[in-house]
């Protein structure tokens, strides 16, 4: 751990980052109800690239969920979303709750009420 400060090793995450966000539509083919928009506030990335941490934000509307070989922690900050995995029952989280989607996971992310969540993300 040469060259490395200890700054580098500590990351306070701001709930309502003042830097202009990146915004996104779902892909088409992902898109199953309304017309939501993807808001994400990028906050921190490490080991090369493999470990993303940040807020997310998105308006009402249905999308599906692919991790593929991602793995992803969600805390809820505001709002509230339902998650459908394939064959599961529906899942409501609201302002405060946490999960976990585990590389594989498919099923279908329901926002409800404009949600914003802090996202750490860690790549295959």
């Amino acid at each position: 751990m040469t060259d490395v400060k200890m700054s580098d090793l500590l990351k306070t995450l701001d709930y309502a980052p003042t830097f202009a966000p990146k915004e996104s539509k779902p892909l088409p083919e992902r898109l199953i109800a309304g017309d939501p928009d993807f808001t994400c506030w990028p906050l921190d990335v490490s080991r090369d690239e493999m470990i993303h941490t940040g807020i997310w934000q998105a308006t009402p509307g249905e999308t599906r969920s692919i991790k593929g070989g991602t793995f992803e922690f969600c805390y809820i900050l505001s709002g509230v979303v339902e998650i459908t995995p394939d064959g599961c029952e529906p899942v409501i989280y609201r302002a405060g709750d946490s999960f976990v989607m585990k590389p594989g996971f498919t099923g279908v992310w329901k926002t409800i009420e404009t949600v914003r969540k802090i996202y750490v993300t860690v790549m295959e």
